[in-house]
């Protein structure tokens, strides 16, 4: 194959999985704390062959995380809640803590404070935060404290790591990392709201027409040089 397909081939493979990077993030719209993604591009050159030549490819580098906090949306529920600040929530799983920004919970038949899948909510000291059977009301402080009519029942441990983009996405709102949290003391905790997507609608969907214009491009230049081929192998077999 000529050495301009395996180029052009490269950039399409490139442009398949950029579309594959907007189609999840216009999925994620409206999933609570989610962070846009984009992807990051590299040169890739191969070594020079016998002739000296060097070709330049396309190479997917990783993923680049927005980690812009998101426009909050109010519910008035008491177990809703939004970091206005950097940080993260942490929740306890059978495989060691993970972190969230999405901070929809709930009361689990314990009466502990867990998130949507059941995870406990940890607070400080890493201890997962109960509410009293005869509490009615659940108050939690701007610094992430968490009251009821009887008095203090815990403080919420939120956390931030030295690189966010090494966090592991695991889905459903969840992500792990092999880094030291960096404990926050004094969090932006607003009780009664969520953190909504920061994906942009309209910046995506313009993100998506110009792949979709580039990829369409590209494949006509891959026809153009196939049919050249084709014309030139033709032509010298007839001069034979």
């Amino acid at each position: 194959m000529e050495n301009s397909l395996y180029i052009t081939l490269s950039r399409q493979e490139a442009l398949r999985r950029q579309m594959e990077v907007i189609s999840n993030n216009v999925a994620n719209m409206n999933t609570t704390g989610f962070k846009s993604q984009r992807m990051l591009f590299l040169e890739y050159l191969e070594r020079p062959n016998r002739e000296g030549d060097r070709m330049s490819f396309v190479q997917d580098y990783g993923l680049l995380r927005n980690t812009e906090a998101g426009p909050l949306s109010i519910t008035n529920n008491q177990l809703d809640l939004a970091l206005r600040g950097e940080g993260y929530f942490t929740v306890e799983t059978l495989s060691g803590p993970r972190y969230t920004r999405g901070g929809a919970f709930q009361l689990n038949a314990n009466r502990e404070i867990v998130d949507r899948a059941g995870l406990p909510l940890l607070g400080e000291n890493n201890q997962r935060i109960t509410i009293p059977a005869t509490a009615n009301q659940i108050e939690i402080q701007g610094d992430g404290t968490v009251k009821t009519e009887q008095g203090v029942v815990g403080k919420l441990k939120v956390v931030n790591f030295e690189d966010e983009q090494k966090l592991m996405e695991l889905g459903g709102g969840l992500y792990s990392t092999d880094q030291d949290e960096i404990r926050i003391e004094q969090p932006q905790v607003t009780q009664g709201a969520l953190e909504s997507s920061n994906v942009q609608s309209v910046v995506e969907m313009t993100q998506m027409i110009d792949v979709i214009r580039t990829y369409q491009n590209v494949q006509k230049m891959i026809d153009t040089e196939h049919e050249r081929i084709r014309t030139a192998i033709r032509q010298l077999a007839r001069a034979q």
